[in-house]
């Protein structure tokens, strides 16, 4: 096969690549299926070549089910204590054959570049934490992409990085406690054929040489993606905004902020806004208000 047609093949698995809730019941696939799909993990780049991870494949159903009761009470406390954000039951959970836990191993980050004075320590501690983390994500990714390579599909569960789901699953599968299951990787055979979910454009997110401030998002955009229209970027079936039937009830005034190449066509940058938690209450938000 040529570079050409490799290349071909592999935007292919990229581009069909999809978070996926919905599985078809009753199928099995067989360990070595899953042990290619965690070989392509292990090919994933991390820091300092540590490879900071581990992969628990819980293929067992009565492990399985055991893995879902968790996920089933993370779910039930996102809906107590993270009121608004549009999450989905994990009873799905039920119909997979397998699902990969990503277990990262904080012990690694002592290999990164370390400060060797004082005011440098949070300068470089930030550092190890940002190139851990990209570690993790990049094994996540490989895992996903092997998956579709299979024809399979899958989701990826950040939940069970919370604390409270973290404690769970150690308990539950054995590792130790001061670990955290990073990734979560729900594995099945997809119902129906997947659309494409929302992306922005790559005139817009592409820049050629610096920064293009034009291409800046603003605080404002921000606000209104949260507030009002993340749910439906997190779960319609279109790449491109403008096929929505109701695009312009939608997107009002922001139509062209998330479909063209320069959502801020007044080049203006912003200084640093605090966005650690949300800054307004739109339609998909005002659930964090009701009691």
């Amino acid at each position: 096969m040529t570079v050409k047609g490799r290349t071909s093949d592999f935007r292919d698995v990229v581009e069909s690549r999809r978070s996926t809730r919905k599985f078809v019941k009753g199928k099995e696939v067989g360990r070595d299926v899953l042990e290619r799909i965690v070989e392509c993990g292990r090919w994933a780049p991390s820091g300092a070549n540590v490879q900071c991870w581990d992969c628990i494949v819980v293929h067992d159903p009565a492990m399985s089910e055991e893995v879902r009761q968790v996920f089933l009470r993370q779910a039930q406390r996102l809906r107590d204590h993270a009121k608004g954000f549009p999450a989905v039951s994990k009873n799905y959970l039920s119909n997979t054959v397998a699902i990969i836990i990503v277990i990262g191993d904080p012990r690694w980050k002592v290999c990164f570049p370390q400060a060797t004075s004082p005011e440098w320590d949070e300068e470089y501690q930030d550092n190890n934490e940002a190139i851990f983390l990209c570690s993790l994500g990049a094994v996540i990714q490989n895992i996903q992409l092997g998956v579709t390579a299979e024809g399979l599909t899958s989701a990826w569960l950040s939940g069970g990085g919370e604390d409270a789901t973290n404690r769970e699953l150690s308990a539950l599968l054995g590792y130790p406690a001061w670990m955290k299951a990073y990734g979560t990787i729900p594995v099945g055979f997809p119902v129906a054929e997947q659309d494409r979910r929302y992306r922005r454009p790559l005139e817009q997110l592409c820049h050629w040489d610096r920064y293009e401030p034009r291409q800046y998002r603003t605080h404002e955009q921000i606000d209104f993606y949260e507030s009002t229209l993340r749910p439906f970027t997190m779960y319609r079936d279109d790449e491109d905004m403008r096929d929505w039937p109701d695009f312009a009830e939608k997107l009002g005034d922001w139509a062209d902020a998330f479909t063209t190449d320069e959502p801020n066509p007044s080049g203006k940058l912003e200084d640093e806004a605090d966005f650690s938690k949300p800054r307004t209450v739109g339609k998909a938000t005002k659930a964090r208000n009701r009691s």
